[in-house]
């Protein structure tokens, strides 16, 4: 018996669910922040391209993205962050997007898989993704004895809060809009979520 959506195979096309603004036409401060992206990037995303039809909604993300840059974090720990939420939110845009930035981050092919498993050789890392993992597995409801155990493995609270908010952020984004993949193609491994 047919429940719903629920019951839909998952939508994955070649085009956003939502229009991509052109950075050539756009006006006013969407124009300027993404001639901004483009300068800082050499390209402008689809995924920041579709958050342009919101001027407030790609402000938020470009300074909640430059605030996570300035934070303790180095940068190839917030990719493996990155990539270990893309996979368990089953985010195929994210999932490529963070492979590319993960590589410019210096991280291996071995380094990026072992991620999206939520899995690191040096053991704290490996903290931050399995941690990072229950977090999107339970919703956010970690229980106080998962947030004792990152801390004991070393995890700061700046780590902890900063670790996985933005990723979610971005991967449901993405599950709305069904951002058109403008990577490298990633697809993720898990067969259950996203789209």
């Amino acid at each position: 018996m047919a429940t719903g959506l629920d019951d839909e195979p998952f939508k994955i096309s070649g085009m956003s669910r939502i229009r991509k603004i052109d950075p050539d036409s756009a006006t006013g401060e969407v124009r300027e922040l993404l001639r901004m992206v483009k300068d800082r990037m050499g390209l402008v995303p689809n995924l920041v391209r579709i958050l342009a039809n919101s001027a407030a909604a790609l402000k938020a993300y470009l300074n909640f993205s430059a605030a996570l840059q300035g934070g303790a974090m180095e940068p190839q720990v917030r990719e493996r962050i990155a990539l270990a939420v893309a996979e368990a939110n089953n985010s195929e845009y994210c999932l490529s997007a963070h492979s590319t930035f993960g590589r410019v981050a210096g991280l291996s092919e071995e380094e990026i898989l072992n991620a999206r498993n939520g899995f690191s050789a040096d053991e704290r890392i490996a903290t931050i993704l399995q941690f990072a993992v229950k977090i999107v597995e339970k919703c956010g409801k970690v229980t106080d004895r998962d947030l004792e155990e990152a801390r004991k493995a070393g995890l700061t609270d700046e780590e902890i809060v900063a670790s996985v908010a933005f990723n979610i952020y971005t991967t449901y984004f993405d599950h709305l809009v069904e951002t058109e993949v403008d990577f490298p193609l990633a697809k993720p491994s898990r067969i259950t979520g996203g789209r």
